[in-house]
């Protein structure tokens, strides 16, 4: 029943395109001209949605050359145009064979003579520029050669049999997109000419190159097509040159290399990067006839930065025009340890897009962590206590993003960037935030512990960044990159961190903590350094104590930033499982790390030259912020191992 339905809905919709058709061909040209742009100019009072659209390519393509009022001008009048451009190719396909050749005018027909004459046949690039239908009323690609074209069917299959009635009546021959191009090979391969529409909405089939300055999603068949069968490629356009008449305008031809390309997909990138460049030019000199309803510059769902494209993106050496930005919201975690987990994910997103600008979304305090971090182009900063329409409000004042990444699962953070109107977001699901989001990110697939990291690599993954390289860095990290003893003969440096806010069944005992140290000092005549929050002040006063003499004990006077340098200035790190010892992890720092209530396979420290020590007992890991229970997961740690891996680290000893 619903089958039927459908087909009697569109038979009754092409009922009213035939009655527009016999209008249309009823009305004198001029006619059709004044009512449809009246049309046009009434679709646009009221299509809200689409003239959003519209000023939005214009602003991506046009705003580097016009204010913002001629921007507005030109969104009217493509409106305007499109209704002319409907009406005229209707009444056109109706009119007699050959009239619609009385109607233009043509400039450049040299360069596709020249290229017919090489007999290898030739490809017209054609686009979305004026009336289209007029190409196929057009007799002649060129002399001797027969003219063919390839289309898309319409949905609709009664308006679409009408269409293509209608374009094969003068003899041209159409091939349909989704049957191959075993059809239109053989048809250049004869000598014969065809026409294919120059697409930026080809999709995953399409190659990412740069449309006034923006990556866009261009079809590269034209060009595939010339590099198998040496057929030459012109570009083609149709402009007004007065009312009621065009100007067909044919470019100088691209000859392909008589011999096959060494490198095929780049020189076929060549090509359609330069046929790209020319539609810009056409498209310069009458904006308004412009198909601008089209999202030329489509995201890409789920895979919006293009690591995982199926061809990937071109950047011509020596073009002279700068990337316009695609720009990425990416909301950090919140805690100092989540935040250093999450930077593998950065830079594998950092790898992917050419034209990313990254800008980093982060509570004040992470700010000096997250400059730190190569490759990112801003930070906007959450204050203390802010509300998320504030914070939607600066985003919105910033710039306009073009997506949002949630490393965390809060529904804060999908609620800022819902409210600051980023039109695609992505995340997990969590804390009933669903319904803000664009993209759900299903959760890593179930296995083996994982580290914590690979979470936040899945979600950089789901959006098409390439992870592969960061994600075997976690499970086989490089050589350390801190070297073990210093060069200007000053004693080696070791900080201690005794606490973590996370509770109490995080923290390996103080007297513990304060073996290792002594033993160290003994052993390597090292300096020493105490960690910590101001809440751990009360902590970092016993293990001073403690340790004696010689412990400088900044445990709560330091800020971030204060953290980070001297975090940086250290030789080694011994701690528990804290954001300073990853931190240390991201400096490049090795650790000692004290696990009990937490799993090392999930929050290990990232990277190479660390040391983990855990007594696996039948309650571990509890992940509780206090032990139950005796505690002997942490006792069961013996400081004299703990003291001797870190004396083999300083020392440069083998495991």
């Amino acid at each position: 029943m619903k089958g039927a339905a459908k087909t009697s809905l569109q038979y009754l919709a092409y009922l009213g395109y035939r009655s527009i058709v016999a209008t249309a061909a009823f009305l004198p040209l001029g006619a059709c001209l004044w009512v449809g742009k009246w049309s046009g100019r009434i679709i646009w009072a009221f299509a809200l949605p689409y003239r959003r659209l519209v000023a939005r390519n214009l602003r991506i393509a046009l705003s580097d050359e016009h204010d913002s009022r001629r921007l507005a001008t030109v969104n009217r009048r493509q409106f305007e145009a499109i209704g002319r451009n409907f009406l005229v190719s209707l009444k056109l396909s109706a009119q007699p064979p050959g009239k619609a050749e009385e109607l233009v005018t043509y400039v450049g027909r040299e360069h596709i003579e020249a290229a017919a004459a090489r007999g290898k046949g030739l490809i017209a690039a054609i686009s979305h520029l004026g009336p289209w239908e007029l190409y196929s009323q057009l007799p002649s690609l060129g002399p001797g050669v027969a003219p063919a074209t390839m289309y898309r069917a319409l949905e609709n299959p009664f308006i679409n049999r009408h269409v293509v009635e209608q374009r094969g009546r003068i003899g041209v021959a159409l091939f349909d997109k989704t049957t191959g191009v075993y059809g239109p090979l053989k048809h250049l391969r004869e000598g014969g000419g065809i026409g294919i529409l120059i697409d930026q909405h080809a999709g995953d089939l399409g190659i990412w190159s740069p449309f006034f300055g923006r990556l866009a999603s261009t079809t590269n068949l034209p060009a595939l097509l010339s590099l198998r069968t040496g057929a030459p490629i012109v570009t083609t356009s149709l402009l007004p040159d007065g009312p009621g008449r065009w100007r067909v305008v044919y470019q100088p031809p691209h000859f392909p290399p008589d011999e096959k390309p060494a490198d095929f997909a780049a020189e076929a990138a060549r090509l359609t990067h330069a046929l790209n460049r020319e539609l810009e030019y056409a498209i310069r000199e009458a904006p308004e006839e412009w198909f601008w309803l089209h999202d030329r510059w489509k995201t890409p769902k789920p895979a919006f930065l293009l690591g995982q494209n199926k061809r990937g993106y071109h950047l011509p050496e020596g073009d002279d025009h700068q990337l316009k930005p695609f720009r990425l919201l990416l909301r950090s975690p919140n805690p100092l340890g989540d935040a250093c987990m999450a930077v593998p994910a950065i830079r594998a997103i950092r790898a992917t897009r050419p034209d990313l600008h990254l800008t980093i979304l982060c509570r004040d305090s992470l700010a000096p962590v997250w400059r730190r971090v190569p490759g990112i182009d801003e930070i906007v900063t959450l204050q203390r206590r802010e509300k998320p329409r504030h914070v939607a409000r600066r985003l919105r004042q910033t710039g306009c993003y073009d997506a949002a990444l949630l490393f965390p699962g809060s529904l804060r953070a999908a609620l800022e960037a819902w409210l600051a109107g980023i039109p695609r977001i992505a995340g997990f699901r969590g804390h009933h935030r669903h319904w803000l989001l664009d993209q759900v990110v299903p959760p890593p697939p179930p296995g083996p512990p994982r580290h914590h990291a690979h979470s936040y690599l899945h979600l950089a993954a789901h959006a098409g960044a390439d992870i592969a390289e960061e994600s075997q860095a976690i499970e086989t990290p490089p050589l350390p990159t801190k070297a073990g003893a210093r060069p200007d003969g000053q004693p080696l440096l070791v900080g201690i961190c005794p606490g973590a806010e996370y509770g109490a069944a995080k923290r390996w005992p103080e007297d513990r903590f304060a073996t290792v140290a002594r033993r160290l000092r003994d052993a390597t005549g090292c300096g020493l350094i105490l960690f910590g929050s101001p809440a751990e002040r009360p902590i970092g006063e016993k293990l001073a104590a403690l340790i004696g003499d010689g412990c400088d004990n900044r445990v709560g006077s330091t800020t971030l930033d204060e953290l980070i340098e001297a975090v940086s200035g250290c030789d080694l790190i011994i701690t528990n499982d804290t954001g300073t010892m990853h931190l240390a992890a991201l400096l490049g720092v090795p650790t000692v790390a004290v696990f009990g209530s937490t799993e090392p396979a999930w929050t290990r420290p990232l990277g190479s030259g660390h040391r983990v020590y855990r007594r696996h007992v039948e309650c571990s890991p509890c992940f509780l912020r206090e032990c139950p229970r005796d505690f002997r997961c942490m006792l069961g740690v013996d400081p004299e191992v703990v003291a001797q891996g870190a004396i083999a680290l300083l020392t440069h000893q083998p495991a």
